[in-house]
Order: C-alpha cells, then sequence, then structure tokens
C-alpha cells in the first residue's frame, strides 16, 4: 500500500535499468500545476527523474508514467507517493522516499 507523497529529492529505482541492472536516482522536477505540502511542490506524474546508470555511471532523464497511486489525481495527473510501483520505461520505478 503506497504511503505519504514525495516531492523534490525523493529517491526512486528503476528495474530493469537502461543497461538491465537496475538503476537509482532522484526526483528533481515537478511541472505545474502543482500542489504543496510544508511548501513543497508534490510529485506527479509527467515528473522528471535524475537516474544514473549503475553499470557506465552515466547519468539521464526519466520521466515518471501515466499510472502513479490510483484515486489521488492533481490537474488530471495521478500523484506520486512511497512505496509506488509505476511503468516507466525502460522497467518499472520503484518510489523509495522520503516522503514530503
Amino acid at each position: 500500500m503506497p504511503g505519504p507523497p514525495v516531492s523534490i529529492g525523493a529517491s526512486v529505482i528503476v528495474t530493469p535499468g537502461a543497461a538491465g541492472a537496475p538503476d537509482s536516482g532522484f526526483i528533481i522536477a515537478i511541472l505545474p500545476p502543482f500542489i504543496t505540502a510544508n511548501g513543497m511542490p508534490l510529485a506527479t506524474s509527467g515528473s522528471i527523474c535524475q537516474m544514473v546508470n549503475s553499470i557506465t555511471g552515466v547519468p539521464y532523464p526519466l520521466v515518471i508514467g501515466p499510472l502513479g497511486s490510483s484515486g489521488v489525481r492533481v490537474a488530471g495527473r495521478s500523484l506520486v507517493r512511497m512505496g509506488d510501483l509505476i511503468p516507466s520505461p525502460p522497467g518499472v520505478l520503484l518510489i523509495v522516499g522520503p516522503p514530503a
């Protein structure tokens, strides 16, 4: 069951990564429109993550796919929460946290 919503800086892992092994990263940008918690914008589908290829060390951007938490939407976009498993090519994105 997904937990609290996340914001910029939340850790993420995509499995499989760009080269097969899981890649890790963090959320770097949240696109408007957005809602805030404690002054921080909450991540929604379409937010951008900075990933690092676990084999080569090369950074790459990853857009969070459209299927975030079910039932919670912000301007038509799914809210992203800790524990979500979101299909985001090249694999499935796990939202690790911390919360907003």
